[in-house]
């Protein structure tokens, strides 16, 4: 499969998860009402997703790891597409949140792969402008979800919003499953560590659902830190750990991955409280409401554009930390906003912050994993966008009996904390700059990070 196909599949499966999201908002009160389910049930359709998904992630990296990004991909498209399908017919809301689970396990495999397979096709100085490209697109589709969401409900009810995943799927998904792929991995496949993979999932489990209670579930939380003590110990002491020292033992990737989790607890945290000053205080409705914040995804998708080119300026280091800033700077500007122009200033800025940042780390977090853990470098990166957004709303939700503004205040704080995180990212003086065609500079680890035999140097 070539370059612009593997491309083109990555943004397909990124586009289908991002849209699958934003849409489901929209057509969950007329799903409601024809089902005749209760505010809980309507709210699980989203939680055992939410659930499903941050679970598997990063074992479904190892997975792709193991039998190629390609298989595990389509397998991960093509069931998404049958389980949209089969909610686009579900009698009851019983087995819509059945099924919104399924799909989940189908959306982690798929999310990590679509990673994981630019990996492998890309060489590592080429892969900001792939990443550029797959961010766009899912801040395309971001803007996208709630005005298609809305016409399909509108024409043709609730149930059309999951149909539209169907054709997609077929499309990208059978010919990764029917092409023959080649074995190009020499040596052992990956080991799949199955009990760090379970323990990993009980962690990520009772974290999301006990961060998606109101209020946050103490006892499900204590059980998560109980279960992520166990695995530290097991990852040690096994031979072959799904977390591998290779991945986790890089101080890039640990950097690059933390900066993932507070920027988009901040975002999405500032979004939820958002909506509540631009509807509830300001008495806008949905669609208007959604016209303020639209200058979030054109910016999120022009700075996404540029990105490659501040790397190659700023060097990894500069550009994340003055994108983090930047972040930062949009939700102190909401908290004080008040006008449509000061409302459409604080969405640009959160837009520009949070577009740069993704392109930046998640690039960082790829191409400095070797193309035999790039599915579990993948399933990581997507872990943090799903705990990060986890962590803020339950955040805003926690704060907002304090006021809207103490809570966007608090929120900043929390970009803020990317900051420092950035500055501990490979900046262009620990780096060996090289020429690429894209114009990217390539970046080799600096003494401390270099890898030999799996494991950090000086283990």
């Amino acid at each position: 499969m070539n370059r612009r196909w593997t491309l083109a599949s990555s943004v397909a499966g990124a586009v289908v998860v991002a849209l699958d999201g934003t849409v489901l908002t929209v057509a969950q009160p007329r799903l409601q009402r024809e089902l005749g389910a209760s505010l809980a049930e309507v709210q699980w359709t989203s939680t055992a997703y939410l659930v499903a998904v941050a679970s598997l992630l990063v074992f479904a990296g190892r997975l792709g790891d193991r039998y190629g990004q390609r298989r595990v991909f389509a397998l991960g498209m093509l069931g998404f597409g049958a389980a949209s399908a089969g909610i686009g017919v579900a009698p009851g809301v019983g087995w819509v949140i059945g099924l919104r689970a399924l799909q989940g396990v189908f959306g982690a495999l798929l999310q990590p792969a679509t990673l994981g397979m630019l990996r492998a096709a890309f060489a590592p100085e080429r892969l900001a402008t792939p990443l550029a490209v797959r961010t766009a697109a899912i801040g395309l589709a971001a803007a996208a979800g709630p005005l298609v969401g809305g016409a399909l409900v509108t024409a043709l009810g609730w149930r059309a919003v999951f149909f539209v995943n169907v054709v997609p799927a077929l499309v990208f998904g059978l010919p990764a499953l029917l092409r023959p792929q080649r074995n190009t991995l020499a040596g052992p496949r990956a080991p799949l560590d199955a009990p760090g993979a379970v323990l990993l999932a009980v962690t990520l489990c009772c974290l999301v659902h006990a961060l998606t209670l109101r209020p946050v579930s103490g006892a499900e939380l204590a059980v998560a830190a109980v279960a992520a003590a166990v695995l530290v110990r097991h990852e040690r002491r096994t031979a072959g750990p799904l977390l591998s020292p290779a991945v986790i033992g890089s101080r890039a990737i640990g950097a690059a991955l933390g900066v993932l989790v507070v920027v988009s607890a901040a975002l999405f945290g500032a979004l939820f409280v958002a909506t509540y000053v631009l509807q509830g205080r300001l008495g806008l409705d949905p669609l208007s409401s959604a016209l303020r914040s639209l200058p979030l995804a054109v910016l999120m998708v022009a700075s996404a554009a540029l990105c490659p080119v501040l790397l190659r300026r700023l060097g990894v280091r500069g550009t994340t930390t003055a994108a983090t800033a930047l972040l930062a700077l949009g939700v102190l500007v909401l908290s004080g906003a008040a006008s449509a122009p000061a409302f459409g200033c604080a969405f640009a800025l959160l837009g520009a912050g949070f577009g740069t940042v993704m392109v930046a780390a998640t690039q960082v977090v790829v191409r400095r994993a070797e193309v035999t853990e790039a599915g579990v470098a993948g399933g990581l990166q997507q872990m943090a966008l799903n705990v990060g957004p986890a962590v803020g709303v339950a955040t805003a939700s926690t704060l907002m009996g304090t006021g809207t503004g103490p809570a966007l205040l608090a929120l900043a704080g929390v970009a803020a904390l990317g900051v420092p995180l950035a500055r501990a990212l490979p900046g262009t003086g620990g780096e060996r700059a090289t020429s690429a065609p894209d114009g990217v500079a390539s970046i080799t680890p600096a003494a401390d990070e270099r890898v030999r035999g799996g494991a950090p140097a000086g283990r």
